[in-house]
Parts: C-alpha cells; sequence; structure tokens
C-alpha cells in the first residue's frame, strides 16, 4: 500500500470504525513480525468484526483505497 493510501487507510480505521490509536498499533506490531494483511490481523485479534472487516475490504475496493 502506498505511504498517501496507508494514512487514508489509518485515517478511515479511526474516523468510520472508530478504532482507537492502540489498536491500530497492536495490530502493525504483529504485521512487523508476520507479514499478512492488516485486515486480517484486525480481525484475528478481535479489533474488529466480521461487518467491520466487510467494510474495510469494501473501503480498499472503493477509488479511495485504490489511490
Amino acid at each position: 500500500m502506498k505511504p498517501v493510501t496507508y494514512r487514508r487507510f489509518i485515517r478511515f480505521l479511526k474516523e468510520e470504525l472508530a478504532l482507537s490509536t492502540d489498536s491500530i498499533a497492536i495490530a502493525e506490531r504483529q504485521y512487523k513480525r508476520s507479514p499478512s494483511p492488516l485486515p486480517m490481523i484486525l480481525w484475528q485479534y478481535g479489533l474488529v468484526t466480521l461487518e467491520q472487516l466487510d467494510r474495510i475490504f469494501d473501503w480498499m475496493e472503493s477509488p479511495q483505497g485504490l489511490s
């Protein structure tokens, strides 16, 4: 993910899904240990619901997620 897109993604997680900075930091630390898609890490750690995971994937497929 491009840096600009990544920043928008983090903003989406915080503003649209109301994830805390701490929750995002947990997922980012796990990603550094064992790279896998960040949305899946968020879900595996119980930081997002399946509905939120669907919203994340929808966002990623949207124009703002693809740029």
